[in-house]
């Protein structure tokens, strides 16, 4: 498939294209203003690629320290390793286009969050579940 392409037609959120045991691709669609949200994965790692738009890269050692900002924008791919903060914010002034590679994957197959009200309350019922769990 053609990722650029699968990356700016995608007008969700987040939707999860491909998942595997060890890997996940998924693109996302960032609207004037919005941003990732703020997040720390301790348990994989993350590649991401700006395929449209511009914004900043906020990137930390804790979840109240902003230690970096970076301007991206089209073609501008960034790693992130396990236990870093981080967030991508739209501050252009068009919606942002990037896809997003986890290893391991981080969210079930299949996923589809619509806005990011969406991913936020799943993200909430998934940490509800696993207190549960507890």
């Amino acid at each position: 498939a053609d990722i650029e392409k699968t990356t700016i037609d995608n007008t969700n959120f987040r939707t999860v294209l491909f998942t595997a045991r060890h890997i996940q691709l998924t693109v996302m669609s960032l609207a004037v203003g919005e941003n990732i949200g703020w997040e720390m994965h301790d348990h994989l790692d993350q590649f991401l690629r700006i395929e449209r738009g511009s914004g900043t890269l906020r990137l930390g050692s804790s979840s109240d320290d902003v230690a970096e900002e970076h301007a991206v924008s089209d073609d501008w791919a960034m790693i992130i390793p396990a236990g870093t903060w981080h967030d991508v914010v739209n501050d252009g002034d068009g919606e942002l286009k990037l896809y997003s590679v986890y290893g391991p994957p981080d969210h079930p197959a299949g996923t589809v969050h619509v806005t990011k009200a969406d991913a936020e309350a799943a993200a909430a019922s998934e940490h509800d579940h696993h207190a549960d769990e507890t």
